[in-house]
């Protein structure tokens, strides 16, 4: 019997000590107590509202909300006061989020490389331009930024009867082949939008096939120059392609697409599409300030690059535009990548401070309004969280995936 359990604690211990065995035991315990902690969290709170009589779940979605979050002209989900619920107002708030982070990514990453490859300029003034705008913009506080923005550039641009032809056309006002098309004022900016008619579908058709035409004809260039070493021109090709079939396409069908130009009435603009003035003023903010975060990580990226890499360009005749472009740029990619993506995923969490100056965003018009309505305080901001999640991960799987498509291969 002494033996035996000899043998068996001896057992029992080789198991402790080999390192696979305990670290799986490990895991399993630091994941039981992980369980057990938001079990206990959420018992604590679906017990606490009980008590104060709130119904814990997600049946608010389908109340009405009673309340319009958004203008008429800037309404992307047919949004009616009357009828739509919380569950509108979420999906509302999601689309307003996507539209803002897209498009200050968008803009951003362009002011971002355009000042980062000036900031390395030879020529002194414009290298002392970048400079000042990178160190004074990525150093005021975001929401100073985008009250400066609002209060002091979108409020104080002219009033809308001063753009009006009949309110004696002002300079806000452009004239666009002898039609008033485009109006900026403090309340944002209205230009025509596109009406959809029979057969626009060709048109979507054509520009996908010009997408694919231009990822086919850079394989294709690509091929035929480390073959040959003769360069095709690959812009001016993809150019014409991604205008050209579309404008092809639309003549084809018989013209499917027109244009609803707004139209100026005594006190108002009608027709056309617009930016309102808080997402104006959110998205230069947003722009301005991640975009000199994202310079200097571009200025970081291209001086990573050895000096060798310009020197030997030159030395084979190659123009200083095509060394950047074709050298520089590829190379400065693996460093550039990883902190552009960290900018990315602040841009769009940044976008929540949309708040301060009434742009419907989720964070607003859901976290906001419908929160204070219905008082569904841990749902709604569980919800939240959640998609910012979904939007960041989202980011940060295809900008991975994208950092391996341009990381170096050695060979």
């Amino acid at each position: 019997m002494a033996v035996e359990a000899e043998n068996a604690n001896f057992s029992l211990s080789s198991l402790w000590y080999d390192k696979r065995n305990r670290a799986i035991v490990l895991q399993i315990i630091t994941v039981s107590i992980f369980v057990w902690f938001v079990y206990q969290i959420v018992n604590n709170a679906v017990t606490n509202m009980e008590n104060q009589g709130l119904n814990p779940g997600f049946g608010f979605m389908s109340q009405i909300a009673g309340f319009n979050p958004t203008s008429p002209e800037f309404n992307l989900t047919s949004f009616d006061v009357n009828s739509s619920t919380h569950g509108d107002v979420f999906v509302l708030g999601i689309v307003n989020t996507l539209l803002i982070s897209f498009v200050g990514v968008i803009l951003a990453t362009i002011v971002g490389f355009v000042v980062g490859v000036l900031r390395l300029s030879n020529n002194l003034l414009i290298k002392l331009l970048a400079t000042t705008y990178i160190e004074v913009m990525r150093n005021i506080p975001l929401l100073l930024h985008i009250f400066i923005w609002y209060f002091g550039v979108v409020l104080f641009l002219p009033q809308l009867m001063g753009a009006l032809p009949e309110g004696g056309r002002g300079v806000t006002g452009i004239n666009f082949l002898g039609l008033d098309m485009i109006f900026m004022s403090n309340r944002g900016i209205n230009f025509p939008s596109p009406v959809l008619e029979a057969g626009w579908q060709v048109i979507l058709i054509a520009f996908i096939a010009a997408i694919a035409g231009i990822v086919f004809l850079s394989k294709w260039a690509k091929k035929r120059q480390d073959e040959t070493g003769q360069i095709f021109p690959v812009l001016w090709a993809s150019l014409g392609l991604i205008i050209g079939l579309p404008i092809l396409a639309y003549f084809i069908a018989g013209q499917p697409v027109s244009w609803d130009i707004p139209q100026a009435t005594r006190f108002n603009l009608k027709g056309g599409a617009s930016m309102p003035g808080h997402m104006m003023g959110l998205l230069m903010a947003l722009v301005v300030y991640t975009g000199a975060f994202i310079a200097e990580n571009v200025r970081s990226g291209i001086q990573s690059v050895s000096h060798g890499q310009t020197e030997a360009a030159f030395a084979l005749g190659i123009r200083p535009n095509v060394t950047m472009r074709k050298i520089i740029i590829p190379q400065a990619m693996r460093v550039i990548i990883p902190p552009m993506t960290s900018q990315y995923l602040n841009l769009t969490k940044n976008s929540s401070l949309a708040v301060a100056i009434g742009y419907p965003d989720l964070v607003n018009i859901f976290t906001g309004v419908s929160l204070n309505q219905t008082g569904n305080a841990v749902e709604i901001i569980a919800l939240t969280m959640l998609v910012y999640l979904t939007i960041s991960l989202t980011i940060s799987i295809f900008m991975n995936w994208y950092n391996k498509r341009v990381a170096l291969v050695e060979r």
